[in-house]
């Protein structure tokens, strides 16, 4: 069964608490990760730069703060996730869209840089969706990707994993008053990519320059490749 609709209609309700249970989960670093991205991703010029699962348009409106000659689009296929973005930063010239990472509506080489917080987490084929996303960029073009990763087994693990597995719900509960989103994220973490295979599946999709930094407790992934300056790897 696809993960899309129930995933769809979490978010749809998550929504207006998001951008607070994320600084109460991470602890606020959750924008320190984020300005990564965006340093990642790199100065567009005055081409444009896309912002995938753009949620409450964080990372599109660092974009547009960062380099304010860029033109960005920030899409997302949760319709209460583009209110909030729209709501905050009404003052940015942002596009907001509403898509779906799987069949993305836009031209091959449309794009210099696209950007995405949390994802390939929620898609049913993450290699397919970073294919797809390599054929919006235009050769040269860069991508970024953030999400959480399963923590490694050492010392740590214990306790990194009592915290997903109780402490997260727990604030889910009492933050978002929605404690079942939560214990879905921490099922969908433990159960994605490591740092090091997500890695290796940006190579296979197609792209080159491909490198990744853990951060908090090697909870979270930044993951980042370029296509091709000459537009070859296209991959069946």
């Amino acid at each position: 069964m696809s993960k899309g609709p129930g995933v769809q209609k979490m978010f749809d309700a998550i929504a207006g608490s998001y951008d607070l249970m994320n600084r109460v989960m991470t602890l606020g670093q959750d924008q320190r990760w984020r300005r990564l991205v965006v340093q990642r991703a790199q100065d567009p010029g005055t081409g444009w730069a896309l912002d995938l699962a753009t949620g409450t348009g964080d990372i599109a409106a660092l974009m547009r703060e960062t380099y304010p000659r860029c033109r960005v689009i920030g899409a997302d296929f949760s319709q209460n996730m583009l209110k909030e973005a729209g709501r905050r930063f009404a003052a940015l010239h942002i596009c907001w869209q509403a898509c779906d990472a799987n069949c993305l509506p836009y031209a091959e080489n449309s794009f210099e840089s696209v950007s995405f917080g949390y994802l390939l987490r929620n898609v049913d084929d993450a290699p397919a969706v970073l294919k797809e996303v390599r054929r919006v960029l235009k050769p040269g073009g860069r991508v970024v990707c953030l999400d959480t990763t399963p923590p490694r087994k050492n010392l740590l693990y214990p306790f990194v994993r009592f915290y997903f597995r109780f402490g997260i719900p727990f604030l889910g509960r009492f933050v978002a008053r929605d404690e079942a989103a939560y214990a879905y994220l921490t099922g969908s973490t433990m159960n994605f990519y490591d740092a090091e295979a997500l890695a290796a599946v940006f190579v296979e999709a197609g792209f080159e320059d491909v490198g990744y930094e853990r951060l908090m407790l090697g909870t979270i992934g930044v993951h980042w490749g370029r296509k091709k300056k000459d537009g070859s790897g296209k991959l069946p």
